[in-house]
């Protein structure tokens, strides 16, 4: 618990706390939030094509949007990082954020699974196999979940 002390008497943290300016907390919150709609915006495209609710949308060029969700998921590591300083004994004792990282690092798993997917996309037309429905149904339980569970941290 010393650590956790130390880390949040930073004077780092301790701005991000104090301060009145935009770029602290209110603005690693926005950028939090940014990366957060990146990747779980793009996850949720890519799992609802995979589940045939979006037949239009071609499904090989979908690929292109991954370096995308992988600069939102850096931007929310580093926000993330940062807001867990300015309130680290609370958060770190949480059995809340130990349930967010836990499904955040399935949903990477997943989402690495699925790019797997789509770089040997089938013909268009031919139905998606099974294990890429599985895979875009447990994204969308995976992302959902530490949403949830980060939201509910919020309100500690």
């Amino acid at each position: 618990m010393e650590w956790l002390s130390w880390i949040e008497s930073s004077a780092f943290s301790t701005w991000m706390r104090e301060s009145e300016s935009l770029f602290a907390y209110p603005g690693i919150l926005f950028l939090h939030t940014a990366g957060l709609s990146i990747v779980v915006g793009i996850s949720v495209v890519v799992d609802l094509r995979l589940l045939g609710l979006l037949r239009d949308l071609p499904l090989a060029p979908l690929e292109r949007f991954f370096p995308i969700l992988w600069t939102g998921l850096w931007i929310n590591t580093v926000s993330g990082a940062a807001l867990l300083a300015q309130n680290a004994a609370t958060r770190l004792t949480s059995p809340l954020f130990f349930i967010k990282m836990g499904l955040i690092a399935f949903a990477v798993l997943d989402t690495m699974l699925i790019r797997r997917l789509i770089a040997r996309a089938p013909a268009e037309g031919r139905q998606e196999p099974s294990r890429a429905r599985v895979l875009a149904a447990a994204s969308l339980v995976l992302w959902c979940g530490a949403l949830t569970a980060g939201r509910l941290m919020g309100l500690r």
